[in-house]
C-alpha cells in the first residue's frame, strides 16, 4: 500500500486478536510497529513474523509507561500512532467484588490509557501530527449486570477519548475511540457455521482502524462503533 499518512506506531496491550491484526495491517502499509505488553517474550513470535519490535510494559505504572515510550522512540524514531488496546475484564456481583481487583481493573482499563495518551501527546504536539486510537467495548456505552468494574473503566476510557479529541484535534492529532460492540472471533470462539458473521473478524476490525487513520482531517471520526451486521442494536 502507498500513501499511508503515518510512519511509526506503538500498540500498548498487544497480543493475539485485534492488536495482532492491526500490527499486520500497519506493517503491510509500511509502518514501523512496536508491540508492548507485560510479558514481551509472548510477543516475540508475532514480532519476528512481521518485523516488529517487542517491549515490556506495565500499562498502569507511570514509570513503566514513560520508559516504554523512551525505548520505542530510541528504537524507531518519532511516534506517530498510539493504539491503546490494554484491558482487564472483571465481572461478578457488585456486593462480592474484591475492591483491590476493581482498582486494578480501573487502572488498566482507564488510567493506563491516560498514561499512554499523555506520553504520546508530549511527542506528537511539537510536530502537530499524530493519531491516538483507544479500543472500547460494548461496556463503553452500556453497563450490564455483573459488569460494574469493566463498565466503569471503559466508560472512563471513552470520556478520556472524547476529551482528548476535543483538545488535541485542533492541534493536528487525530483521536478516535473504537467501540468493539460484540464478541471477537478467535480460535476459542470460531465463526459458527449457521451464523458465520455472528462475531467480529479481527482483520476486519483492523481494516476499519486503518480506514480511520487514513481520513482527511477535514472529516475525522472521533468514534466508530463496530458490530456484526447480524447483531441487533
Amino acid at each position: 500500500m502507498t500513501g499511508f499518512p503515518y510512519r511509526t506506531a506503538l500498540i500498548v496491550g498487544a497480543g493475539p486478536g485485534i492488536s495482532a491484526s492491526l500490527a499486520r495491517r500497519l506493517r503491510a502499509a509500511g509502518v514501523e510497529v512496536g508491540l508492548a505488553a507485560r510479558h514481551a517474550e509472548k510477543l516475540q513470535p508475532l514480532a519476528a513474523q512481521i518485523g516488529a519490535h517487542a517491549f515490556s510494559v506495565e500499562a498502569s505504572n507511570p514509570d513503566s509507561v514513560a520508559a516504554l515510550f523512551s525505548a520505542a522512540t530510541e528504537r524507531f524514531g518519532d511516534l506517530e500512532i498510539l493504539a491503546y488496546n490494554a484491558g482487564l475484564r472483571l465481572s461478578g456481583p457488585l456486593a462480592e467484588l474484591d475492591p483491590a481487583a476493581v482498582e486494578k481493573a480501573l487502572a488498566v482499563n482507564a488510567f493506563g490509557g491516560f498514561l499512554a495518551a499523555q506520553q504520546a501527546a508530549k511527542r506528537m504536539l511539537p510536530r502537530g501530527k499524530g493519531a491516538i486510537l483507544f479500543t472500547g467495548a460494548t461496556a463503553s456505552v452500556k453497563g450490564f449486570a455483573h459488569s460494574a468494574a469493566f463498565a466503569m473503566g471503559k466508560f472512563a476510557l471513552r470520556g478520556l477519548a472524547q476529551s482528548a479529541a476535543r483538545e488535541l484535534g485542533p492541534l493536528g492529532i487525530h483521536v478516535a475511540h473504537v467501540v468493539i460492540d460484540g464478541a471477537v472471533r478467535s480460535p476459542a470462539r470460531p465463526a459458527a457455521g449457521e451464523r458465520p458473521d455472528g462475531t467480529l473478524d479481527p482483520d476486519a476490525i483492523a481494516q476499519s482502524c486503518l480506514d480511520v487513520l487514513r481520513q482527511p482531517r477535514s472529516a475525522w471520526s472521533q468514534e466508530i462503533d463496530l458490530r456484526p451486521w447480524v447483531e441487533r442494536f
